[in-house]
């Protein structure tokens, strides 16, 4: 029996699709009355995704059964990804997807707030100047108001400024002052519009041997404001231990790579007090917290009846103790705890409906519809125990569709039905809402004050069913979804979105010019429902000449595309604008393009955001045509120097020859390739034999933590962490006469304006004198960092190794960065 746990346990979080309805087990059902039982909460704070201590959390909300909730200051939007070439906010959205199933594997809950990943940030200083630290402040407020934790955790130290990442530091900075304003009433006093101060009862700083530069450091430490404990429990009814189910946690974050190997045993945690008084070290943090349901209010009858249910829970029969969870359900109804109250109200019902076998379930007939459509939904309703069940009713929103069946459900009898959902015109897009409205580098606009925090838009669509058991009346809510039949996967699941009747999209972000002629650009025009008809148009900045102005498309069937060709003419002198189409049907203009991210590991998500093609007139000339470009951990680098003209090839390393190399004019590796790629461990040998007969190879950034090999280049090179993340600092020539900064292109000071995020990350500070360092920079009060751009003649060929970032500039069309990758793959030639 105990395998059988594991395995429902183990495939309930490694199901992937997350749209699937979750079916709990009987241990489960006890897992979750245990923490019905437990009025105890903690918040973790940390700056990104995958900053967060899975361990810890893990055993607050699976050994201590209390509330666990991790606030990350960021959504990750500034990182690498590793899985695919999304940057910015669609890597933000990833990686807010990549939280939630970690939490879903962990027992915790998910918080954000509105500050914008910029990137690397070196001081916090800098970070709360490009953040608005007194709206990411209120966000913190915000989020310890309303979840109300007895405990808060900082996962970096607030006193280290420049120790590490500026977001980190300023996270703990944040929580520290929040723990204090979060309990005074005229502290952001339009929150309590909706919610009430509060105040926590302690502050930890969750520390380690880390912090303190290692283990013989920290055990001379002062320890006498420490609390510790072993995390690394086993729950025999899971089959695994705390630190294994971490581990599930913190894989979950693959656009990161930090996949985790699970670990048994003992693991120890510590927690330095900041604010608060010292709980007992044989206590633990809820020392002297009443985590009990004395906690509230005539809660005292709640706790009896459900510490009854666990200490006899019946894990054959668990429907047997409905009529107890039925009357604790009635009871929490009369709490005056409004806070405590709709949490285990939640809580509660989740448990009774597992613990009847209820299934409700709302399937539309398609994945998406549009305002103003008509679909039908299939019902399905069952109930799989002997206690009497009466469906009353189901109701679909926004448009409140309603049915009444009044259907008395017997034991494993199906009851079905279907309804038309009729979608409001007014009905809101299914997008993140983060992204509704344009933000800055540092905040998002969020102007809904009740919005702020969630970890993604609230379900617009969805039933409610009407249930009666035993003369008591529960509504229980189920998101309108859409299932099909995979053929190999079998029941597959999607979310039901509403999207615009027509969306818009260009095949590239940016469009290049490097030169006068005219460019055929396509627009595909996709009708979301059937019968359209309409006229497009494209708008452009002054001197873009675009041909024709307009053109008409009509298109059938719901799905169906028109193709719609333009010649866009660039100005004379260096330009860029922006490419906007408008798609005008019966009178109202659709603008969108719809934008769908898909991987395994979380549901499939859209975003919905204004349409626009970024048009680049560059001043560019280039020498050689042919690149052989070898993929790292993902960019758009190959179809960013596609755009400028080169014949880009992706090879894969299996065919690396000297043979398929000799017809190129420069291999190119992707970021991070000797961090990824393990079979370049096997051909490094051919690249560099590739040089030394001619050959150009560049090497695009790698870190220096996880190389798979120790030559990257043939002379030594040693790389740091050094990056300058200024992206305006001033960049000066070391070998100003050097080919690279003068052929084909003549490079100056303009060429590195216009920069986005950071000039480089990972150069090298000790190399080889065969190197030729070309460009020296910095950021403000630290020394010059000359490693971004080295370069060395090997044989008859060029070994070019460089930080910069050259993976965020190209999307963003920057001229400078293309203007010096173009000098690169033309030196010697």
């Amino acid at each position: 029996m105990r395998k059988l746990f594991f395995i429902l346990f183990f495939l309930s979080f490694c199901a992937g699709k997350a749209q699937a309805p979750e079916k709990w087990s009987s241990t489960e059902i006890y897992n979750h009355i245990k923490k019905l039982n437990f009025l105890g909460s903690v918040l973790y704070i940390a700056a990104h995704p995958d900053d967060e201590n899975t361990r810890l959390i893990s055993y607050f909300s699976n050994e201590k059964n209390a509330r666990t909730a991790y606030l990350s200051l960021t959504r990750g939007d500034g990182g690498q990804n590793l899985i695919g070439p999304e940057l910015r906010e669609q890597l933000g959205l990833i990686r807010t997807q990549e939280l939630l199933a970690a939490r879903r594997i962990d027992g915790g809950k998910q918080f954000f707030t509105r500050a914008n990943d910029f990137g690397y940030s070196k001081t916090p200083a800098e970070t709360l100047e490009i953040w608005n630290k007194k709206e990411v402040l209120s966000d913190v407020v915000w989020i310890i108001r309303k979840f109300r934790p007895d405990v808060i955790i900082n996962r970096f130290d607030h006193r280290t400024p420049g120790s590490t990442h500026g977001h980190h530091t300023s996270s703990a900075m944040l929580s520290v002052e929040a723990f204090e304003l979060s309990g005074e009433k005229s502290a952001y006093d339009s929150q309590l519009e909706y919610l009430e101060a509060y105040q926590p009862k302690r502050l930890f700083f969750n520390t380690s041997p880390w912090f303190y530069g290692g283990d013989e450091a920290f055990q001379e430490a002062d320890k006498s404001n420490f609390i510790s404990f072993d995390t690394g429990t086993y729950f025999p009814l899971h089959g695994l231990s705390n630190p294994e189910i971490a581990s599930l946690s913190r894989s979950q974050h693959r656009s990161q790579g930090f996949g985790s190997t699970g670990s048994r045993g003992k693991q120890m945690e510590y927690l330095e007090l900041l604010k608060g008084d010292l709980p007992s070290k044989d206590s633990g943090i809820f020392d002297g917290i009443d985590t009990s349901w004395n906690r509230v209010e005539n809660g005292k009858a709640i706790g009896e009846i459900l510490k009854d249910v666990e200490e006899n829970f019946n894990f054959e029969k668990p429907s047997e103790h409905l009529p107890q969870l039925l009357e604790a359900y009635k009871l929490i109804q009369d709490l005056e705890d409004d806070h405590w109250k709709k949490i285990k109200t939640e809580e509660i019902k989740e448990i009774i409906y597992a613990a009847s076998g209820l299934y409700l379930e709302a399937v539309a007939q398609k994945a998406f519809a549009t305002p103003s459509e008509e679909l039908q939904v299939k019902l399905e309703a069952i109930n799989r125990s002997d206690e009497k069940i009466q469906l009353a009713a189901v109701e679909l929103t926004p448009n409140n569709s309603k049915i009444e069946p009044q259907a008395n459900l017997s034991n494993n009898e199906g009851w079905n039905n279907s309804m038309i959902f009729r979608i409001p015109e007014t009905a809101e897009y299914t997008t993140p809402y983060w992204l509704n409205k344009p933000g800055d580098i540092g905040m998002y606009a969020v102007k809904d004050q009740k919005l702020r925090g969630l970890p993604e838009t609230p379900l617009h669509t969805k039933a409610n069913f009407r249930i009666r058991m035993n003369d008591t009346e529960i509504n229980f809510q189920k998101p309108v979804v859409y299932k099909f039949n995979d053929e190999v996967y079998g029941e597959t699941y999607k979310n039901f979105e509403i999207i615009p009747a027509i969306t818009l999209h260009f095949k590239e972000d940016v469009l290049i010019f490097n030169n006068a002629e005219a460019k055929e650009i396509m627009v595909q025009v996709t009708a979301n429902k059937p019968n359209i008809t309409g006229e497009l148009n494209l708008k452009a900045g002054e001197g873009w000449q675009i041909e024709p102005v307009k053109t008409n498309f009509t298109i059938a069937q719901s799905g169906g595309n028109a193709n719609l060709l333009f010649k866009i003419t660039p100005p004379e002198a260096q330009n860029e604008t922006s490419l906007m189409p408008e798609a005008k049907v019966e009178g109202k203009i659709y603008t969108e393009k719809l934008v769908e991210i898909d991987y395994d590991h979380f549901p499939d998500q859209n975003i919905i955001t204004p349409a626009s093609l970024k048009l680049v007139k560059l001043d560019i000339k280039k020498k050689g045509q042919n690149i052989a470009y070898i993929e790292g951990a993902g960019d758009v680098v190959p179809e960013s120097l596609e755009q400028i003209g080169y014949n880009v090839t992706k090879i894969p390393p299996s065919s690396i020859s000297l043979n398929s190399l000799k017809n190129f004019d420069a291999v190119v590796l992707g970021i991070r390739a000797y961090n990824v790629v393990e079979e370049l461990k096997f051909k490094q040998k051919t690249l560099l034999e590739y040089v030394k007969q001619g050959g150009t190879m560049i090497v695009q950034y790698n870190t220096s933590r996880g190389l798979l090999l120790d030559n990257l280049s043939p002379y030594n090179l040693e790389l740091s962490r050094d990056r300058v993340t200024e992206e305006n600092s001033e960049v000066n020539f070391l070998s100003p006469e050097h080919p690279v900064l003068n052929t084909p292109n003549k490079l100056t000071s303009a060429d590195f304006k216009g920069w986005v995020q950071e000039r480089g990350l990972y150069f090298p500070d000790s190399w080889d004198e065969h190197f030729t360092p070309i460009l020296s920079m910095h950021d403000k009060n630290e020394t010059p960092k000359n490693g971004s751009l080295l370069i060395a003649k090997y044989g008859e060929g060029y070994y070019i190794y460089t930080g910069i970032s050259f993976f965020r500039q190209f999307p963003e069309a920057v001229p400078g960065a293309f203007r010096l990758f173009a000098n690169l793959i033309s030196i010697g030639k």
